[in-house]
């Protein structure tokens, strides 16, 4: 996994995922006490920077690959964002997903031509069952995180984001799950715009990338259910992600389920964006945490968008 990778996904994506704007409130900054930059990439395809990674994988497949179908397995964005891709190139796809998902993230992948099949979260192993059909179907497994051209499409963001905002030296907060997304941004910028330093945002509870940093090696959440910020609640770092967070990334930040809540809710009144729970893990980060940083500047990426409305509803509920 290296930059290059990331340079080939950008030219394969071009064209396909949007680039998604920078945006910023003067409110955001009086909260915060610095000025904060948010990377929208709840506007990008499906609704996450799932997309980036999901059509920098299928676009690399052979024909004979696009014929015989995609495989993949997720909470609900890597979901959507493979059976876009995969429809795009004529691709059959079969994702796998925990029964108790976002409904819309469900019924969104399903929408987008994908044949979904349910799991029990606390009780099946989806590795084993992605493995399985994979393996009966003759499938191609597109991994959610630790896959190299997975991760090569998510550093599209950070090729972006050094565009953009490179000649800044702060943190980049990023919403970390299994780390496609903060190692692939964090290989671009290492590279781009190394005045900016990436730092992961998990929920408290699921912060094993927070705690893998700390001890040098792979730590494992306890828990694999139970969090609202479903979209990054997985069970530990990649094999292949985690040597690249610890070469790159600075310490992570665990926020609360109510401090996302609250970011969600300022995200819509200021920024008029909406976004999920675990999409504004880096956001609540900078907002809520700010002994945390130190320079004059935080840049948050907003992962993603795909949020049911009784969970958006409590978001703005805390506004009042």
């Amino acid at each position: 996994m290296n930059f290059e990778m990331i340079c080939d996904a950008a030219k394969r994506i071009d064209g396909h995922a949007r680039k998604t704007p920078i945006l910023s409130s003067p409110f955001l900054d009086e909260i915060a006490g610095r000025r904060v930059f948010v990377k929208a990439e709840c506007l990008q395809h499906t609704g996450s920077f799932k997309f980036r990674g999901a059509w920098s994988a299928v676009s690399a497949l052979s024909p004979e690959q696009i014929k015989a179908g995609v495989i993949a397995f997720s909470s609900g964005n890597h979901a959507q964002g493979v059976a876009l891709a995969a429809r795009e190139h004529g691709a059959p796809a079969v994702i796998i997903m925990p029964s108790n998902a976002p409904a819309i993230k469900i019924a969104n992948t399903r929408a987008l031509g994908a044949e979904v099949v349910l799991y029990d979260r606390a009780t099946e192993d989806r590795d084993a069952l992605g493995a399985q059909l994979a393996a009966e179907r003759g499938l191609n497994l597109i991994k959610p995180f630790d896959e190299p051209l997975v991760i090569a499409g998510q550093g599209t963001c950070g090729l972006e984001i050094a565009e953009e905002l490179g000649t800044l030296t702060a943190d980049v907060m990023v919403c970390c799950g299994g780390g496609g997304l903060t190692s692939g941004i964090a290989l671009a910028l290492a590279e781009k715009a190394p005045g900016l330093r990436v730092r992961p945002a998990e929920p408290e509870g699921f912060d094993d990338v927070k705690r893998s940093l700390q001890s040098g090696k792979i730590e494992r959440n306890a828990a694999l259910d139970g969090s609202l910020c479903d979209a990054i609640a997985t069970p530990q770092p990649g094999d292949i992600t985690f040597p690249i967070l610890k070469k790159h990334c600075g310490p992570g930040v665990a926020v609360s389920e109510d401090e996302c809540l609250r970011a969600m809710g300022v995200a819509f009144e200021r920024l008029k964006i909406v976004v999920e729970p675990g999409g504004a893990a880096a956001l609540a980060a900078a907002l809520y945490h700010p002994d945390e940083f130190t320079g004059d500047a935080v840049v948050a990426v907003a992962t993603g968008g795909n949020v049911d409305p009784s969970i958006f509803k409590r978001a703005l509920d805390t506004l009042v």
